[in-house]
């Protein structure tokens, strides 16, 4: 049963079913985070996407209100990559909401990238750790307190099944000495599921903010094709044409920003719109805090715990 029938057999419009509500979508201009952005927004959602292309922005806007005129949309640019620019759009962010609704209800974090040589950004950080990791860690801190005055907030971050084949690489986190694109992406996936579990955990089991991760399984998206060349591309092309469209792919993503029971569960890991074991290593408390205070230390911010 499709999400539209339900809301329709219990007496509520599709289309006004999220009005009120603030959402933010990073990556919203292709893939997964496009998809997420044009449904949220069909569903009366205001929803502020994130791109890093004036170019793109113009585009994926004009695409979403096409097919809704009457969608509240609105764009912010930033390259994740740079810390700088996160913190510039968290700004950005603030402004928006404090002119709309004072709370921000949902924070999906879906942009993501992939390098198949190291790459390091203006930080000094590996590429990938930095978009797919530090990013969503250094905004979801940055944009707390609007989280924290939403009657029911949100941090939605978007992982993959290949966390399950990694561990985080202690003694060499940007795989400076031994870098490997599978690897450092592989990393980045588990650093989403860990971050989501010690959010959780530093909120406490009654709050009312809640961090998932999404698995959107095999989806046939560019990211992959962005930042890489010769074999690794060429690998990257032939696994995402076995893919599922985007729109499939955001399905768990729209779900777990949008479905109200979703609030009540403490499931972390969700893959399918049901909830999903993760890895037992994204499991471990040590590990996860872990991740939490090198975080920190890389993002610059004071120790203390989700503030």
């Amino acid at each position: 049963m499709s999400d539209s029938v339900s809301l329709q057999d219990r007496g509520l419009d599709p289309a006004k079913a999220l009005a009120g509500r603030m959402m933010v979508v990073t990556g919203a201009t292709s893939g997964i985070g496009f998809a997420a952005a044009q449904a949220l927004a069909a569903r009366g959602a205001c929803v502020i996407g994130v791109g890093r292309s004036e170019a793109r922005i113009a585009e994926a806007q004009a695409a979403i209100l096409s097919n809704n005129p009457s969608a509240q949309l609105s764009f912010c640019m930033a390259d994740l990559s740079s810390q700088r620019q996160v913190r510039a759009l968290a700004a950005a962010i603030r402004e928006k909401v404090a002119a709309a609704t004072g709370g921000l209800d949902v924070l999906v974090n879906n942009a993501g990238a992939v390098a198949n040589w190291y790459t390091a950004t203006e930080d000094g950080y590996e590429l990938q750790f930095a978009v797919n990791h530090l990013a969503p860690f250094l905004l979801t801190h940055e944009l707390l307190p609007l989280l924290r005055a939403a009657p029911a907030g949100r941090v939605v971050t978007v992982s993959s099944a290949s966390h399950r084949n990694a561990h985080i690489h202690w003694g060499d986190v940007m795989l400076r000495r031994n870098y490997n694109t599978l690897k450092a992406y592989q990393q980045s996936k588990l650093a989403n599921v860990l971050f989501s579990f010690e959010l959780n955990r530093r909120l406490g089991a009654d709050f009312h903010l809640r961090a998932y991760a999404a698995d959107p399984g095999l989806v046939n998206t560019e990211i992959g094709l962005k930042g890489t060349s010769g074999i690794v591309r060429w690998v990257w092309e032939r696994r995402r044409r076995g893919g599922t469209d985007p729109d499939h792919g955001a399905a768990t993503v729209i779900f777990l920003a949008a479905d109200p029971a979703v609030q009540a569960s403490r499931e972390v890991y969700w893959k399918n719109c049901r909830p999903l074991a993760p890895s037992r290593y994204a499991q471990r408390e040590e590990e996860a805090a872990r991740l939490w205070e090198l975080s920190e230390r890389l993002c610059g911010i004071e120790s203390g715990g989700a503030r």
